[in-house]
């Protein structure tokens, strides 16, 4: 049965199901969400565990199995806790756990752990077969927008609170930009918020003065600011995947990877195609999806056909060609491009008047 991370510590005082599955790449949520299990379940009188980590196709699977079966000397009860890092358990494996499932033991708490997981992985018998017989957990990580009422929680459990309106707004928003995408980090910043200031209000100047910039970016997360029309945290992105030594390669490709598949959608949308089946036929789905649907009717083909051009101008400076109206290097010419794709916003024109005023002040 599948249920959200903020739900697993009210669920675990109604009472410990047999078998618990957690899987996602969110390193923080992941051990929260095992600290709580073994918890609940050494309260339970479960004092003994016992951990397989399953690496390779030549794992023995039998183990696990044995240990299950098993009787303690010193304690009644057991945890087995089966980590499968790469979230594949190979054939065997997967019909290992169908069998383990299928016969649980009242004195055996199990605990898989799984990274995130693809969607054939996701519809597997073997994966079907742990949701079926136990709690499953999945863990995300927490979105941009949704990081600032996340922090508020996390603050409140150590008594301490944001003040109200728009004060309490602006520092919740500079915590979210200096953590984005590290939430261990983040964990450590509010440890240390509430270390330096007792319970309570806490002002901006206070958060300002103690938090570092330990904001973890990814491609995913700068088109996903790039095509929101967030053009601040499209650049702090830029600069910090540069400072972390991402590929200035890879981020353009990924960008002008994007601009196809726009004109590409947009074509189809000319042909007089739906909207929906415009952008299955440019292969976008899910959230950008979403993203592209409230973009792509404001995007003319004229506008895009401009954009391609500039992609193929910035992939000539990315991999090390000059060209005179635009700035030197990877990077500077990344920047560019970014604000030449931001969607037009309110009263600025349409979307084909290509690069906005902003972008040549910033580059001059």
């Amino acid at each position: 049965m599948p249920i959200r991370p903020e739900q697993l510590e009210a669920r675990l005082a109604h009472g410990l199901a047999a078998l618990y599955t957690l899987h996602g790449d969110e390193p923080l949520l992941a051990m929260e969400a095992a600290d709580a299990i073994r918890r609940a379940a050494q309260r339970a009188g479960f004092e003994e565990r016992r951990v397989f980590t399953v690496s390779g196709a030549h794992f023995d699977w039998s183990s696990v199995v044995g240990a299950a079966q098993e009787t303690s000397l010193f304690a009644a009860r057991q945890i087995i806790e089966i980590r499968i890092p790469s979230g594949k358990p190979g054939k065997d494996g997967a019909q290992a756990l169908q069998r383990y499932v299928d016969s649980p033991s009242a004195d055996v708490l199990t605990l898989v752990q799984l990274p995130r997981l693809d969607f054939q992985q996701s519809r597997s018998a073997w994966f079907g077969a742990l949701d079926a017989a136990g709690v499953t957990v999945r863990l995300d990580p927490v979105e941009r927008h949704a990081l600032p009422a996340w922090l508020a929680q996390r603050l409140a459990r150590n008594g301490q609170r944001v003040a109200d309106g728009e004060a309490g707004r602006r520092t919740l928003a500079f915590l979210a930009d200096r953590v984005e995408g590290n939430l261990l980090a983040a964990h450590q910043e509010l440890a240390k918020l509430a270390l330096l200031y007792p319970g309570g209000e806490l002002a901006f100047e206070q958060v300002e003065a103690a938090v570092l910039n330990v904001a973890r970016y990814d491609i995913p997360k700068l088109l996903d600011a790039v095509w929101s029309g967030q053009p601040a945290r499209a650049l702090r992105m830029l600069g910090g995947l540069e400072a972390e030594g991402e590929s200035a390669v890879y981020a353009h490709w990924s960008l002008a990877e994007d601009v196809r598949a726009l004109a590409r959608a947009r074509a189809a949308l000319d042909e007089g195609r739906p909207l929906p089946l415009a952008l299955e036929t440019a292969r976008v789905w899910g959230a950008k999806g979403r993203l592209f649907e409230r973009l792509l009717p404001q995007l003319s083909a004229a506008q895009l056909a401009r954009w391609l051009d500039v992609a193929a101008i910035c992939d000539g400076i990315v991999k090390g060609l000059v060209h005179p109206d635009w700035p030197a290097g990877a990077w500077p010419a990344l920047r560019r491009f970014v604000l030449m794709l931001l969607p037009p916003a309110p009263g600025r024109g349409g979307a084909g008047d290509g690069a906005a005023p902003h972008v040549l002040a910033l580059e001059a």
